[in-house]
């Protein structure tokens, strides 16, 4: 404990609840001494001993200090102490509380730390509830349930005395082959913001912060490998990388995280121009920025821009990153060299500490009467939070294909082969608390239910199903660490002749999450090509040889090459990691108890070699007569089938064939459902610019609304479209609405246009910035 002297007066300033938050942070700036500064921009991770990886190059911190020195003068955040190892929440608690009173002890000031903890897929955190992985929440194209996960997921947070959650990603899928895809929103840059922004507002209701990342162009390292150089220009980075931030900035995120990557040889913890002149400057932000992990000290260690820990902690400071997460490393005695040597101007920490103060000021952690949580058993994963994860992975679940076989009729003998279909890794994003931590305690109980497919299916009340389970082969991890059978021929042959002998084979394919190189997907575990791992391709074809009708049912983080078997497939269904819940969501629309009614937020490639490419190119990233090599998707993005099929009965333009530049179109959509089964369509319109003045995608999605339609029901779905939503980065790099005739393409997929409502936007070129409107007005009402 350090012994400071501290003024004596009734109630300082800066402890006045009812002062302005500037107020109290100015005065108690102006109280600190420089390591006392330095101490709140720093962080601690106490990671047990039997802890394995959980952060890319967990090693390469140096100085990380001990608990005593790291809180001697104050500690700005404390790194995840339930997502670390398996802890009940009582002894969470309780240790948080214990920890809180040493910090708290050891400063004069008797300030706390800021508690942050991953939360990507639900609170990681052992026994908490697991919903789906975030391309999945992109996949349901609905909002609504995005932000009720989210206030969930802060109400359980809050429960606990966790002040910040490290989600949601942002990063705009560019390489398939890349492996964090199931941590992202998706190939566009609409879904992403739309859906990053309904995640901010649900965790931010209830006064956990959100934390975007990774600002900015992290997905689009060269050849889908992870943290690798990003090879962009400044339009692409403007117009794909940077809108979905100003949506969920917008939405009022409290916290941005830095990308690891470089761009043009800037690496983003050392990018001015990112971190303070786009971000704050341009786009106006006022909170935190916080350091992706060890992602200071790699400026030393891994991009060899920094001579030395105190240099990388002057340029992460300069640039705009205000505290260095997960420990102390740059942001200690490397930091306060640089400002006692003057190579550092100590109003680079006071700005930093600013921002730090006030968050904590907002969260009450600079109130006299703050008090940690009690310690108290807290139900991680109560019913209402199974029954939330079980409507997300329900909605999540795509239909690509079907020649009737689904949903599978009663009293049929089903195969039931695959890796994937009993095992309950099958469910689980990297991001997970089973996959992410659990992985490094072989054997421990992962605190909550996740049943498997198998499981789901043999005990389903509503078919009299006789199904018979093959594993037929191991996932196909590098290095065989998913458990490969004793006899792999044998096992090959016994799924063969399993799928032989039955009336339907289904096959449970795909991938093991895990974390450098310990999955097929997830942080570290990029591909070379996108074929189905190991032998499951293999399988595959030998199931499809026996004649039996096969469905293929895609348990994934990323899409994969089917090109060579959808032909032969009676079906395919698709569940990107779809949480614990994931087994039933599956069954239920496997036995048609619910409607497949997911959208791809990723296309299914129509080759795996054709990487990078999304829907969102330009004309000649289309296929043309020019190369051989064809990226037209198999399966496009925005594509999702039903059991049944909404009838478009009407697709008009309300406001008429002109659309002022600084005015508003109308599209509307009468839709019906004539069939005997509830239905749900997305309707979704995509812009395409006829001639722009520079090259534009063949066509952008600009609005997306989800219509539920009963039996019988008739609906109008009116979609508003302002003119700023046509906007691009224009020949001098700013941004403009441009006149000139555009198309608005109307229908079910990027590849399935119902219509196409020609309309000239009209008026003078007109310049638009970051409060220019983002989103269309939607509404739906019965006709």
């Amino acid at each position: 404990m350090t012994d400071h002297p501290i003024e004596q007066q009734d109630t300082p300033v800066w402890q006045d609840p009812t002062a302005r938050v500037e107020d109290r942070v100015d005065d108690l700036v102006a109280r600190m001494t420089l390591t006392e500064k330095v101490g709140q921009l720093a962080s601690i991770w106490l990671v047990p001993d039997d802890a394995g990886d959980m952060a890319p190059m967990q090693g390469a911190a140096t100085s990380v200090p001990t608990w005593e020195a790291a809180i001697a003068d104050g500690l700005g955040h404390l790194t995840r102490p339930f997502g670390s190892a398996p802890v009940d929440p009582e002894t969470g608690l309780g240790r948080i509380a214990e920890q809180q009173a040493q910090v708290r002890a050891a400063n004069r000031f008797g300030i706390p730390a800021q508690v942050h903890e991953e939360c990507l897929t639900g609170l990681n955190a052992w026994g908490a509830t697991i919903y789906p992985t975030p391309v999945s929440w992109a996949a349901t194209f609905d909002p609504d349930l995005v932000e009720r996960m989210g206030r969930q997921i802060g109400d359980l947070m809050a429960r606990l005395g966790i002040h910040q959650g490290l989600a949601p990603v942002l990063d705009v899928t560019r390489d398939l082959r890349w492996g964090r895809v199931e941590e992202t929103l998706g190939e566009d840059p609409y879904v992403v913001g739309t859906m990053a922004a309904a995640y901010v507002r649900g965790l931010q209701a209830s006064g956990v912060a959100a934390t975007l990342k990774h600002f900015l162009g992290y997905s689009a390292s060269r050849a889908g490998r992870n943290l690798a150089p990003v090879s962009m220009g400044t339009r692409e980075l403007a117009d794909v990388m940077l809108p979905p931030f100003e949506m969920a900035l917008r939405a009022g995120a409290r916290s941005v995280m830095n990308a690891y990557t470089d761009i043009d040889g800037i690496p983003s913890a050392a990018d001015r121009a990112l971190l303070t002149t786009l971000l704050r400057d341009t786009l106006g932000f006022e909170g935190t920025v916080v350091a992706d992990y060890f992602s200071v000290a790699f400026l030393h260690h891994l991009h060899r821009m920094a001579a030395d820990l105190g240099e990388a902690a002057r340029l992460s400071l300069e640039a705009g990153i205000d505290v260095e997460l997960p420990s102390e490393d740059a942001y200690g005695a490397p930091l306060l060299e640089e400002v006692t040597s003057g190579r550092l101007d100590e109003k680079v920490v006071d700005r930093a500490l600013r921002r730090v103060l006030e968050h904590k000021c907002e969260l009450g952690l600079l109130d006299p009467d703050w008090a940690p949580v009690e310690p108290a058993a807290v139900d991680l994963d109560p019913p209402e939070a199974r029954s939330l994860a079980r409507d997300l992975a329900r909605r999540a679940v795509v239909l690509l294909d079907n020649d009737g076989t689904l949903p599978l009729a009663a009293g049929l003998r089903v195969a039931l082969v695959g890796p994937n279909a009993d095992t309950a890794d099958a469910m689980l994003g990297c991001y997970t608390f089973p996959m992410h931590v659990l992985a490094h305690h072989p054997g421990h109980d992962p605190g909550l239910a996740i049943p498997t497919l198998r499981e789901v299916l043999a005990d389903d009340p509503d078919r009299d199903l006789d199904v018979v389970h093959e594993r037929g082969c191991a996932v196909g991890v590098p290095g065989g660490t998913d458990d490969e059978p004793d006899d792999p021929e044998a096992a090959l042959k016994a799924a063969v002749a399993a799928a032989a002998g039955a009336d339907v084979c289904v096959a449970v394919l795909g991938d093991r999450a895990g974390l450098f190189g310990r999955g097929t997907s997830g942080e570290g575990c990029d591909v070379a090509d996108l074929r189905l791992p190991g032998r499951q391709e293999e399988l595959l074809e030998r199931l499809l040889a026996t004649g039996t009708p096969v469905v293929a049912v895609l348990l994934v983080g990323r899409p994969y090459d089917l090109s060579r078997q959808a032909d032969r497939l009676a079906a395919v269904l698709c569940g990107f990691f779809l949480g614990e819940e994931g087994a039933g969501a599956v069954a239920d629309v496997l036995l048609g108890r619910c409607e497949p009614s997911g959208r791809l937020p990723v296309s299914f490639p129509g080759s795996g070699g054709a990487q990078p490419a999304t829907y969102l190119g330009a004309p000649l990233a289309q296929r043309t007569d020019v190369t051989s090599v064809d990226p037209t998707a198999l399966y496009p993005f925005g594509h999702g089938l039903g059991y049944a099929r909404a009838t478009w009965d009407r697709v008009a333009l309300r406001s008429g064939d002109t659309w002022a530049t600084d005015g508003v179109a109308e599209v509307e959509v009468e839709l019906v459902n004539e069939s005997d089964r509830d239905v749900s369509e997305v309707v979704q319109v995509y812009l395409h610019d006829r001639a722009a003045s520079v090259v534009r995608p063949e066509q952008r999605l600009v609005a997306a609304l989800r219509v539920d339609l009963p039996v019988g029901a008739r609906r109008v779905a009116r979609i508003g479209l302002h003119a700023d939503l046509t906007a691009f980065t224009g020949r001098d790099l700013a941004r403009i609405v441009e006149p000139g005739r555009v198309e608005l393409r109307v229908g079910r997929s990027s590849a399935d246009h119902v219509a196409v409502l020609e309309v000239d936007l009209t008026g003078a070129e007109r310049p638009v910035g970051p409060d220019r409107v983002l989103e269309p007005e939607t509404s739906v009402s019965e006709a």
